[in-house]
């Protein structure tokens, strides 16, 4: 009986991630059935390495976003993947880091003044797409017509809208989950699902794995995108740690957290999923529910792992027509954007400051203006992982403006 009760609560968190974690593949154009399995996969890695210790479910990372949809168009998926894979590698640097010097090295090297910015950026990097797919656009071509689109969108991005203020208890929880069913729901009464897929696809099928295709230039670009869910990644252990009251950081330590994270990013990017990042949705549920008990993790990770071969369900996913997904996406990115802004806002960044106002001023422009850095004929930066490097390198540079500094306004 106490294993049904906990297999239940791990449903119940996957059905939670269940919407952001299958999004991100739609949105790129990967395997959705590999989101799950990298997901499943990567969170009882993360499990393996933290000994069961810490309730954290790892899910699609919105931040490869627009990194994914970039390199996917310049050097293919094969080689796309290969990048994910590194990135993962950057998370065993910041473990190394806080083994050696604690967290205090990364709070020099990644003050709000660095990660506020770089975050607007990934938010703001791929707005155009978001309304280009709530128009019903692809390629520059009208998949959808214009009219049909427009009100999909906007059905999606109600709901969503809805859910997210006006729900409550766990239903809060589910707006991303919710507006995609209401927009398909409606979608479905448009005649606008196609569902000669669904009917053909196998009840129960191999995912399809991806040649994976050894690219340094597209390894070198992705490395630093990592750095933004890194330090999501802190903040949300830090975050669990209070609902729970467990210090994490020290036991079993960050600098395991980040391990399993990195490992997961791995697995996830070498089998062709997007990389996978903690959830505060998974830290709200716990909060609701108070069952802090790590196993309940696994059980979710063992349920997304069986929803990867289960076909008919992929087909479904497959199915959601573009508007629907940008509608949401809509309200996702400028979600992200406000974030980066809280950021600078929470830590009360004078942008009188000289210092200060030229970092975010170059990190927004280069980042959201598509600036591209080239390397050599096949190796180049661009995105927020020219910007991660940048913002790094201003803010080591600089010097520090006088605390007793005073600024007068003109």
């Amino acid at each position: 009986m106490l294993f049904l009760k906990e297999f239940i609560s791990g449903a119940q968190i996957l059905f939670v991630a269940f919407g952001a974690l299958v999004l991100v593949p739609l949105l790129t154009g990967l395997n959705p059935a590999m989101a799950l399995l990298g997901a499943g996969v990567g969170t009882l890695l993360f499990q393996i390495v933290t000994k069961g210790k810490v309730p954290i479910f790892l899910g699609s990372s919105f931040a490869f976003i627009g990194p994914i949809i970039y390199a996917i168009q310049t050097w293919g998926i094969g080689a796309t993947q290969f990048g994910l894979f590194a990135a993962g590698f950057t998370y065993f640097i910041f473990a190394l880091i806080v083994k050696w010097r604690g967290i205090g090295l990364i709070n020099r090297l990644l003050p709000p003044v660095v990660i506020g910015p770089i975050i607007i950026v990934i938010g703001l990097s791929v707005a155009v797409s978001a309304s280009q797919m709530a128009m019903g656009q692809s390629g520059g071509e009208q998949v959808v017509s214009y009219g049909a689109s427009i009100f999909l969108a906007t059905v999606s991005l109600m709901t969503t809208i809805i859910v997210s203020i006006f729900a409550k208890g766990m239903l809060k929880l589910l707006p991303i989950l919710s507006g995609v069913i209401v927009g398909y729901i409606t979608a479905v009464c448009l005649g606008l699902v196609n569902f000669e897929p669904i009917i053909a696809a196998q009840w129960f099928s191999m995912p399809h794995f991806t040649p994976i295709e050894v690219s340094w230039a597209a390894a070198l670009f992705m490395l630093p995108v990592a750095i933004a869910p890194i330090i999501e990644h802190i903040g949300a252990v830090m975050a669990v740690g209070k609902v729970t009251g467990e210090d994490y950081t020290k036991t079993p330590g960050l600098q395991k957290t980040l391990a399993g994270d990195g490992l997961g990013v791995c697995f996830a990017g070498l089998i062709g999923g997007p990389p996978i990042t903690t959830y505060s949705e998974v830290t709200g549920a716990l909060m609701i529910t108070r069952n802090f008990k790590p196993k309940i993790m696994i059980y979710a990770a063992i349920l997304a792992v069986c929803l990867a071969f289960f076909g008919k369900f992929n087909a479904i996913l497959l199915s959601i027509p573009l508007p629907v997904m940008g509608g949401i996406m809509v309200l996702l990115f400028g979600t992200i954007a406000s974030i980066g802004l809280k950021t600078i806002i929470d830590a009360k960044i004078d942008l009188m400051v000289p210092r200060n106002l030229v970092i975010v001023s170059v990190i927004l422009t280069c980042g959201i203006g598509g600036l591209i850095l080239k390397i050599d004929s096949t190796v180049n930066l661009s995105g927020v992982g020219l910007v991660s490097i940048l913002a790094i390198i201003l803010n080591l540079l600089l010097p520090q403006a006088p605390e007793t500094e005073e600024h007068v306004p003109n």
